[in-house]
């Protein structure tokens, strides 16, 4: 991808106090050539926003709480800019330079990418046990319950046509890390195109992840049990 090509590609980035990741997320993309960044703080209490204000991000504060909301609003922001919108994660968990294989996934054709790290050429270095036992289960009853093909469920690094976004945004309404699962599912029930590319997940490089296990795991089960036996609204 030329770099010319970099302003038509717009990267979400979800924040809630990753003052100490923040930075070098930034720093990575921007010189990867990506420009348009846009930060959707959930609220930090550290200096989050002041740093990536200060690296020239555009940052909006969330209204509510959560990832899901944060995603949402971001999804539904005037500003956002950009014909292929990626969103990944703040935390250094996500490597910068794989945003090249989502956007050439999106220019063959697919409406929207899905990272996977249990596809070949996929990993975790992040991963416990529970949460690997977990999301291989989602994924099997998804699969199962949902007509979907996935090799992951519960990952967040994902890349849409901007009028994939358009048509998915008005049927979501998960309020935290359920929304990824509500995502990939309801992209599936209208029709969207969407493909798998492989990814590495990384360790969290400061910090600790905001997910809880089990009571996002429930609320996980939640969403693939009520999608399976409802149409989409």
């Amino acid at each position: 991808m030329e770099k010319a090509e970099h302003r038509s590609v717009t990267i979400i980035i979800p924040t809630l106090n990753e003052g100490k990741n923040i930075a070098r997320v930034i720093r990575e993309l921007k010189h990867l050539g990506f420009s348009n960044l846009l930060v959707i703080d959930g609220n930090s209490n550290d200096e989050t926003v002041k740093i990536a204000e200060e690296l020239g991000v555009t940052v909006i504060r969330q209204n509510g709480k959560g990832k899901g909301e944060a995603l949402r609003q971001a999804f539904g922001y005037n500003g956002l800019n950009g014909n292929l919108v990626v969103i990944m994660d703040a935390d250094g968990s996500m490597n910068p330079k794989e945003v090249f294989s989502f956007v050439k996934a999106l220019e063959y054709g697919a409406d929207l990418v899905k990272g996977s790290r249990f596809m070949p050429g996929g990993n975790s270095e992040d991963m416990t046990l529970i949460r690997r036992i977990g999301n291989s289960l989602f994924v099997l009853l998804t699969n199962l319950m949902c007509s979907t093909n996935y090799t992951d469920l519960c990952y967040g690094f994902a890349a849409f046509k901007r009028d994939a976004i358009e048509r998915l945004y008005p049927y979501l309404q998960s309020k935290n890390f359920e929304i990824e699962a509500e995502i990939f599912i309801k992209a599936k029930k209208i029709g969207l195109k969407i493909v798998e590319v492989p990814s590495i997940e990384l360790r969290r490089v400061y910090g600790k992840s905001n997910l809880r296990a089990y009571k996002d795991g429930f609320r996980i089960l939640k969403v693939i049990l009520h999608e399976a036996f409802r149409g989409i609204n």
